[in-house]
Parts: structure tokens; sequence; C-alpha cells
């Protein structure tokens, strides 16, 4: 009888230059700088939020383009979407931005 082994624990699939950044109530000029901080290493970060939480990412997104990198950086993509709660009826809206270093 052949045993096999299954790997455990999580896999590495393939190293991308996006990386999420999932923001919620934090303060707006901290999660701009984290992002920040997150483009100073990889090209793209994708801003991901939900709810109440969406002009937060709006307002990150807007500072990171329009302040702290004026000129060296740009909004790929916005894509908006609403998730429904199986069977309760409550709509969640959702916001993905795409921002890539120049």
């Amino acid at each position: 009888m052949d045993e096999t082994r299954e790997p455990h624990g999580q896999e590495q699939t393939k190293k991308s230059d996006d990386t999420i950044a999932y923001i919620g109530n934090d303060p707006v000029m901290q999660s701009a700088l984290d992002v920040l901080s997150t483009l100073g290493n990889k090209k793209k970060v994708i801003i991901k939020s939900k709810g109440n939480a969406i002009p937060n990412a709006v307002a990150v997104a807007n500072i990171i383009t329009e302040k702290m990198l004026n000129g060296n950086s740009k909004v790929e993509k916005i894509t908006l979407d609403t998730d429904a709660a199986a069977g309760i009826g409550r709509m969640t809206s959702t916001i993905e931005i795409i921002l890539v270093k120049i």
C-alpha cells in the first residue's frame, strides 16, 4: 500500500507585484502612510474597502495620487460592487481601487 503525502500549511503559488490593502475606519493619514510604504516596495497596490469605510479608501487613494506621489502614481482601475447576504436581503457596497506607481 502506497502512502501519499500531502503538503501541510500554506503554499506559495506565485509571487506577484500586487499587494492588497484593506481600509477600515482607521485614521485616514495612517492608512495612507501604510499604502505609501507598500508602494515604495511594490509597483501596484489594490485598496479594498466596504460599507461605511469606502470614503476612507477614496480619501487614501486621493492623498497618495494627488499629494504624496503627485505625478508618480495613478489610479489604474476602480471597481464597485455589492455583496448581498444570503437570505437576509441586506446589501453591502464594496470598492476596489488599483494604484500604480509610474
